[in-house]
């Protein structure tokens, strides 16, 4: 794992994605297409809104994957990550992709962690746009995480921790509003990706972060399996690389 410090999360945003646009447009280059994971929240406001503004990438040889979803949740309410991915990225590009496959949170879940496991496994990732939680999760792979399980989606139960950044984060008016459960993309299946792009800023991450970089690879704290990636860079502002040595 690489690590490229920021002094602002403006400027790790603007990094974050020219680095991985650089990837997709080599992807491009080498195979005449390039499939991508784009994950959500508010770690990758900046990065996402960089990566639909680049240029001289071909989005119409692109196929994109959701990384989670909550289960029960409508596309029209605001948390949804359907919503989100919809209206940051995909309505935002230049040229339509050629498919983005969403999570349906109101869809069977058994049947929907299949229907869109079965095209991802078609599509080996060439990068994985990601973030971290403040509990260290990767997607919503909270601790302790599943780091054996093969299949590429689960149904994953999301823990206090977890619900709290979201109702903090403003996507929910109170804690009882934030699903308890999710759909996510395993552990192993993200690790899977040939490239991984991991925008991480902010001070309340620097605790998940200080883990992730400088602590044992454990599923205790998900985000440190990033160690073991061989070409995995996490990108840092000064307030999430704050606690550093």
């Amino acid at each position: 794992m690489e690590m490229v410090v920021c002094d602002t999360k403006e400027a790790l945003g603007s990094r974050a994605a020219a680095d991985g646009a650089e990837l997709v447009r080599r992807a491009i280059a080498e195979r005449g297409r390039a499939h991508i994971i784009l994950a959500t929240g508010a770690s990758q406001f900046e990065m996402l809104g960089e990566l639909v503004a680049a240029d001289r990438i071909d989005w119409p040889r692109v196929t994109a994957f959701h990384l989670d979803e909550y289960l029960g949740m409508p596309i029209s309410h605001p948390a949804s990550f359907r919503k989100y991915l919809k209206e940051r990225f995909v309505d935002r590009l230049p040229q339509p992709l050629v498919a983005f496959h969403y999570l349906d949170g109101e869809a069977d879940p058994e049947r929907e962690c299949e229907r869109v496991g079965e095209i991802l496994l078609a599509h080996p990732i060439d990068v994985a746009f990601i973030g971290i939680g403040e509990n260290g999760h990767l997607a919503f792979n909270d601790p302790p995480a599943d780091f054996q399980t093969e299949r590429p989606y689960l149904i994953v139960a999301l823990d206090e921790a977890c619900r709290r950044q979201q109702l903090g984060e403003g996507w929910f008016a109170t804690l009882e509003d934030v699903p308890d459960r999710a759909i996510s993309m395993s552990i192993r299946q993200i690790m899977k990706s040939a490239a991984i792009i991991c925008s991480v800023p902010d001070r309340r991450k620097a605790e998940a972060v200080r883990g992730a970089v400088q602590g044992p690879v454990t599923p205790d704290l998900p985000a440190s399996i990033l160690q073991q990636h061989p070409q995995a860079t996490i990108y840092l502002d000064r307030e999430s690389a704050s606690l550093l040595s």
